[in-house]
């Protein structure tokens, strides 16, 4: 690394993680503003932490800059194995906190290792897809891949904590990129399909209607002279069929009643303002109410009131929607869509696999986040909390996103070099 970096320096990722990290505190400040506890420089409330954190992330950020592009590849596998042992010690030393025993504490100061596993994994992932020069379509890649993605999915879920849990599936994305059949991508969007269908309609109309689909495409490709083999159909109508028959029991033994409650109002089968639903309908208020320019900053009702629980974490895109309006939320939504295309944009300049499948992981991550967060305090998916990135309240994950980005912009700042 030499002086030049700053010439080489990607400032467009720089300057919309900047914006981003601000416009977080300054909707922080306000979600939990208290007039007796106002300053900025205070470290025991939440603005006073996610400030500390916001400047931990750019020190960190600086000397990650500074260090060698090689030394990413190289210690891989060593940082994510720390992430996964930091995942198991939880269950000895952690700290349980609403349910879940996610977090360290050190003096007061949490840290969630589930944010720091995902830098691990990118790494580890884009270091298997190197090694194997994108060839997926081996087993011997395939398990090794799903090995790394499944032990700390797994970990996780144990906390238990799944929404944290399910961000992993983003780096299916990258997946994709290097080389994996989208005919994986068509099971997953199937098994989701007929996971949803099961919990709208019953069993029985579920396999029946299945068993009907299957008929009408064989006898099309036969129509069509493509010459469809028998066996292959009725494997598929078997697996589908047994993975239908499984719904019900995953649905009600595996997820919890507040997650089941959740799926169950998104889907339309609760309506509940005042318990489970309670949350999303107040986010839903506080959006709407903010009309095309909001209600102006400190100035929000439902923000100032208290409606919306967690509004400075989970629900942070309900403050945005509420005091700044539609041109504050579609601030937020085009910030982070131009970070995620501009870090897709310099991937596909890159040279070297490791770099490119890094930077993939970096823009899934960012997108999965960004996508469920606000469709929750949206309403339109399950609430999972999780955070929006570089906005909600938490200082593992702005910490742990910080990280994410300038390991980036140190690897696409020397992307001319040899590897």
């Amino acid at each position: 690394m030499n002086s030049s970096i700053f010439s080489r320096l990607d400032w467009m990722t720089l300057l919309l993680y900047l914006s981003l990290a601000i416009f977080g505190i300054v909707n922080i400040y306000s979600a939990t503003f208290v007039e007796e506890q106002s300053d900025l420089l205070n470290f025991t409330i939440p603005v006073g932490k996610q400030f500390l954190f916001f400047v931990f992330g750019l020190t960190s950020g600086g000397l990650i800059l500074f260090l060698n592009v090689k030394i990413f590849e190289r210690f891989s596998w060593s940082f994510y194995i720390l992430t996964i042992v930091l995942l198991i010690g939880l269950f000895a030393f952690g700290k349980t906190i609403s349910g879940a025993r996610s977090w360290y504490n050190f003096g007061g100061i949490g840290l969630q290792p589930a944010e720091f596993a995902k830098i691990g994994t990118a790494f580890v992932l884009a270091k298997i897809l190197s090694d194997f020069h994108t060839n997926l379509k081996s087993i011997k890649s395939i398990l090794k891949v799903s090995g790394v993605l499944l032990l700390p999915m797994f970990l996780i879920v144990l906390q238990p904590d799944p929404g944290s849990a399910l961000v992993y599936l983003a780096f299916f994305f990258v997946l994709l990129r290097e080389g994996l059949n989208l005919g994986f991508l068509f099971v997953l969007l199937s098994a989701l399909a007929l996971f949803l269908g099961t919990l709208l309609i019953e069993v029985p109309v579920m396999i029946s209607s299945i068993a009907i689909l299957l008929v009408f495409v064989f006898l099309y490709l036969k129509w069509a002279r493509y010459k469809p083999k028998l066996l292959p159909f009725l494997g598929v109508g078997i697996l589908a069929a047994a993975f239908v028959l499984s719904v019900n029991f995953i649905f009600n033994s595996v997820f919890e009643q507040r997650h089941r409650d959740r799926f169950n109002i998104i889907l339309g089968k609760e309506v509940d303002t005042q318990g489970i639903g309670y949350n999303i309908n107040q986010s839903k208020i506080a959006i709407g109410s903010g009309g095309f320019s909001g209600k102006g900053f400190l100035n929000g009702t439902q923000t100032k009131g208290n409606f919306v629980p967690e509004q400075h974490t989970d629900y942070i895109f309900s403050t945005i929607g509420e005091e700044w309006g539609f041109i504050g939320s579609f601030f937020v939504i085009l910030m982070f869509t131009l970070l995620i295309i501009r870090i897709l944009y310099q991937a596909e300049k890159q040279t070297n696999i490791f770099r490119r499948a890094y930077a993939y992981g970096v823009a899934s991550i960012l997108f999965f986040h960004f996508f469920i967060n606000t469709g929750m305090a949206l309403g339109i998916v399950p609430t999972i909390g999780i955070p929006l990135p570089f906005v909600s309240y938490g200082g593992s994950s702005l910490l742990a996103f910080s990280m994410l980005i300038f390991i980036y912009l140190n690897i696409d700042a020397n992307r001319l070099k040899e590897w």
